[in-house]
């Protein structure tokens, strides 16, 4: 089950914003060396342990977002082999057999994912940084120094602390004690998510008290209240504050990239996600934004986390979900198991009551599905959500299922495979060759684990439930089914009947 939420959340972010993350490459000649090294199962440990600092790309050669993200990646590692110390990069062909058990040992769900791995490989970090060359020099440099930089001057504090992102600064009146180690441990920890400072001046640091001598853990916003205070210290504790205190009340999507890392962790949130989608240029805009702010900070800290999106940024996110344009305004809410509750075109007083209802649990499922094919005589046949029942679960027939996506290389030269599985059985009536597209229906992910594509599973008339994980050719698959396949009346078991 973590592992859909942490499929859904990555092919969600994707698909609504990753564009912004990489532009297509230049026509440029390919430069003669490559910076980027080329790691595998045979040399990726050996060559992590030789640096306290390297970032790895997992990738599928077949990845549309692997083939933008190459070039700038590729940028990024010359600009930064000048560094002082280099800052070295490398990847990984996650889809290459050999490697699988890295993409396990590192729990890659998607592609590309990128990691930063400090100390030989002791401490293993996601890269959320811009996924641009210019981007990811500027991140990677700041990854690669201190977690958290000295404050001295009003130049320090203007480098370090803007109006577009969170910065954490600690105000010490020295720099030593438990307290110190321990927001050097916070900052450590968190750095890949925040820009962190330190100080012994409070009156160098452009909002809150000036006056105070510390130890506090200062964080500046630039939404909601623009600065909180915590003196807590434990690690633990001064974590979930930073956390906490870094989700807006209503986080806004719309195409400013400032708030696009907003956004992603409003997705990487274990909370239940609350999605409003409206045209931000209507007449009633500001009562919508009124009434759905009300009831977010009714909800703050209960488990559900809020976004209000313009629609025309929110195409991605329209498609992703099956939504349409005509059922604007709406407001979708996913659970962190993936089960969806859709209210289309309410009003800005529907709002509260339709969470309260669905806080009652009172709201029933949405399912997106695409249309139930009017015909559907190809050998393989066509499951969507909406006859997933009739023709996986409730047939009373062997059933092989492929799940798969449009866009994914092995699932097209499956195709002709499963064609030809399919042609053998086509005079056998209890057994059913069929194939679903995940990323345009919802899946039962409580019994199919679906990691990605394609994936195959079969059930037999019984209810039996195995996944294959076979070769992928016409003999073994029709072998598999044989051997699993339940024996019905319409099978000819060789014996005459009495």
């Amino acid at each position: 089950m973590a592992s859909m939420a942490r499929i859904w959340s990555f092919l969600f972010v994707v698909s609504i914003i990753g564009s912004s993350f990489a532009t297509e490459s230049e026509s440029e000649d390919t430069p003669s060396k490559e910076f980027v090294l080329t790691l595998d199962s045979s040399d990726f440990h050996d060559t992590v342990g030789k640096h306290d600092f390297i970032v790895v790309e997992f990738y599928a050669p077949w990845c549309g977002h692997c083939k933008k993200l190459a070039p700038e990646y590729e940028k990024a590692a010359s600009l930064l082999s000048s560094n002082d110390p280099p800052v070295i990069l490398a990847k990984v062909d996650a889809n290459e057999e050999k490697n699988k058990g890295l993409a396990s040992e590192f729990d890659i769900s998607g592609f590309p994912t990128i990691k930063i791995l400090r100390n030989g490989g002791k401490d293993i970090q996601d890269y959320k940084g811009p996924r641009d060359a210019e981007g990811i020099v500027a991140f990677l440099k700041k990854q690669s120094g201190p977690a958290s930089r000295e404050i001295k001057s009003v130049e320090d504090v203007t480098a370090l602390v803007d109006d577009k992102k969170i910065v954490v600064v600690g105000v010490f009146p020295e720099f030593s004690g438990e307290k110190f180690e321990n927001f050097t441990a916070l900052a450590e920890k968190l750095r890949s998510d925040y820009e962190f400072g330190h100080t012994l001046d409070a009156k160098l640091l452009p909002r809150g008290e000036s006056s105070a001598v510390g130890p506090t853990i200062r964080l500046f916003k630039p939404f909601d209240e623009l600065v909180v205070d915590f003196e807590d210290f434990d690690v633990d504790a001064s974590e979930k504050f930073v956390e906490e205190a870094s989700i807006p009340v209503v986080t806004l999507f719309n195409k400013d990239p400032d708030n696009h890392p907003f956004v992603i962790k409003f997705f990487n949130s274990p909370n239940a996600k609350a999605m409003l989608f409206l045209n931000f240029s209507s007449e009633n805009v500001d009562a919508f934004k009124s009434k759905y702010r009300d009831v977010a900070g009714q909800y703050k800290g209960k488990g559900i986390s809020f976004l209000m999106g313009d629609v025309e940024a929110s195409q991605g996110a329209f498609q992703y979900f099956g939504l349409k344009e005509e059922q604007v305004p709406l407001i979708v809410i996913q659970t962190s198991d993936g089960q969806k509750y859709l209210k289309p075109n309410l009003g800005p007083d529907q709002i509260s009551l339709w969470v309260k209802e669905y806080e009652e649990g009172n709201v029933l499922p949405y399912k997106k599905s695409e249309a139930v094919p009017t015909v559907n005589d190809e050998p393989v046949k066509i499951v969507v959500a909406d006859n997933f029942q009739d023709i996986v679960i409730n047939s009373g027939k062997n059933v092989l299922l492929e799940f798969y996506a449009p866009w994914c290389g092995h699932c097209k030269k499956l195709a002709p495979i499963l064609d030809e599985v399919a042609a053998s059985f086509q005079n056998d009536a209890d057994v059913v060759i069929a194939k679903i597209d995940s990323t345009a229906n919802d899946i039962p992910s409580d019994v199919f684990d679906v990691k990605g594509y394609p994936t195959l599973y079969f059930r037999s008339a019984s209810g039996n439930l195995l996944q294959y994980d076979g070769d992928r050719t016409k003999d073994d698959m029709i072998e598999f089914i044989q051997k699993n396949r339940d024996k019905t009346a319409h099978q000819d078991t060789g014996k005459d009947e009495l």
